[in-house]
C-alpha cells in the first residue's frame, strides 16, 4: 500500500490537543473541509485534521482535496492511498498519523449543525476529558428529495436520537463524530477483519464500554450522504460477515437489537428464499408508501441474516 502525503503549511506547529480524522472513498469531503475552516478557533493550535482517501482513484478529487487542504487554517494532512484498504484499516491508519490527545472520527459526508461544533467539542475535553463521547447526526441539513426518501425514512425512525435516548444502549455509536481520548484507542482498536460495511464501530464500542464510560451529547452534525434505496440494499447485502462476527463475540449485548430477534423469528419462516426477493423488490419500488418500504427493508435485512444463519 503506497501513501501520498500532503502537508498545508500549518502541519509543523505543535502537536494539538484534538486531531479531526476524515477518511473518504469516491465522497468529496470539500464542503466538510468548508466548513471546518470556517469556524473562528479562539484557541490556534487546539486542533488539527487528517484526511484520508482511501483509494478513491479520482486524481480530480485528489486535487480539489488538496486545494481545500492547503487552504485551511488549521493543521491539516492529506494522505492518499493507491488502493481501497477498508474502513476499519483506513480509521486506524488515521490514527497511526494523528499527533492529538483525542481523535474524532468525523464522516466525509457530514455538515456540522453548529458554528461552534469543534470549540464545544474541546470545550467537553477541558471540562470532562472523556474517555469516548458520541455527538449524534441529524438530517438537518440534508436535502430531500425522492431518491434518498427511503434512507431518511430509516434515519429518522432509528439513528437520529437525542443523547438521553442514545445513552440507553451507549455502545451503539457511529464512527460519524465519534470522540476517543488516545489511551482507550490504544487498547482498543477497530478489529481490521471487519471488512466492507456495517457493524465494525458497534463492534467497537461493544469493547469500549465493557472498560470505559461512553459519554452521549448532543453535538451533532448532519448526514448529507443519503444513499438510494438501491446502494442500501447493496450495503446490507454486504453486511452479513460482519453481522455473523459481531453476534459470535457478543451473543449477549447483541440479543438486545431487534435485527437479530427478527432474524431469529425469521429463521423459522417457510419458504424464506422465495421470501426475500419478494421482499427486495418491494423496497425498490417506487410507488408503495415510503414507511412501508422501510419496513419492508428491516425485513429484508433481518431475512439476509436469517439466512446467513441458518
Amino acid at each position: 500500500m503506497t501513501e501520498i502525503l500532503f502537508d498545508n503549511a500549518r502541519w509543523g506547529q505543535d502537536a494539538p490537543v484534538l486531531s479531526i480524522l476524515t477518511p473518504f472513498k469516491g465522497d468529496d469531503p470539500t464542503p466538510l473541509l468548508a466548513a471546518l475552516g470556517r469556524e473562528p478557533f479562539a484557541r490556534p493550535g487546539q486542533a488539527e485534521l487528517l484526511v484520508l482517501d482511501d483509494g478513491s482513484g479520482d486524481p480530480a478529487l485528489a486535487a480539489r482535496v488538496e486545494a481545500a487542504v492547503a487552504d485551511l487554517s488549521l493543521p491539516a494532512r492529506f494522505i492518499r492511498l493507491d488502493a481501497n484498504e477498508g474502513r476499519s484499516k483506513g480509521r486506524n491508519r488515521l490514527v497511526r498519523h494523528a499527533r492529538g490527545q483525542w481523535l474524532l472520527f468525523l464522516d466525509s459526508d457530514m455538515l456540522p449543525d453548529r458554528p461552534d461544533f469543534i470549540a464545544t467539542w474541546l470545550d467537553l475535553i477541558a471540562k470532562d476529558q472523556p474517555a469516548v463521547a458520541f455527538g449524534g447526526f441529524s438530517l438537518d441539513q440534508a436535502p430531500a428529495n425522492p431518491d434518498n426518501a427511503l434512507h431518511r425514512a430509516i434515519a429518522d425512525g432509528s439513528d437520529c436520537q437525542p443523547a438521553a435516548v442514545r445513552a440507553r444502549m451507549p455502545e451503539k455509536i457511529f464512527t460519524s463524530n465519534l470522540l476517543v481520548r488516545r489511551d482507550v484507542f490504544a487498547a482498543e482498536t477497530f478489529d481490521e477483519a471487519f471488512t466492507g460495511w456495517g457493524w465494525e464501530d458497534v463492534e467497537w464500542g461493544m469493547r469500549v464500554a465493557a472498560r470505559w464510560p461512553i459519554l452521549h451529547v448532543d453535538n451533532t452534525a448532519t448526514h448529507l450522504g443519503l444513499d438510494t434505496a438501491e446502494t442500501l440494499t447493496a450495503k446490507y447485502e454486504q453486511s452479513i460477515g460482519n453481522f455473523l462476527k459481531i453476534t459470535a463475540r457478543h451473543p449477549d449485548l447483541m440479543a438486545r437489537y431487534g435485527s437479530l430477534k427478527i432474524a431469529k423469528l425469521l429463521r423459522r419462516a417457510p419458504l424464506l428464499q422465495r421470501f426475500k426477493p419478494l421482499l427486495k423488490a418491494y423496497v425498490l419500488a417506487r410507488t408503495p408508501p415510503v414507511r412501508s418500504r422501510a419496513f419492508a427493508l428491516r425485513l429484508y435485512r433481518a431475512a439476509l441474516y436469517a439466512e446467513a444463519m441458518a
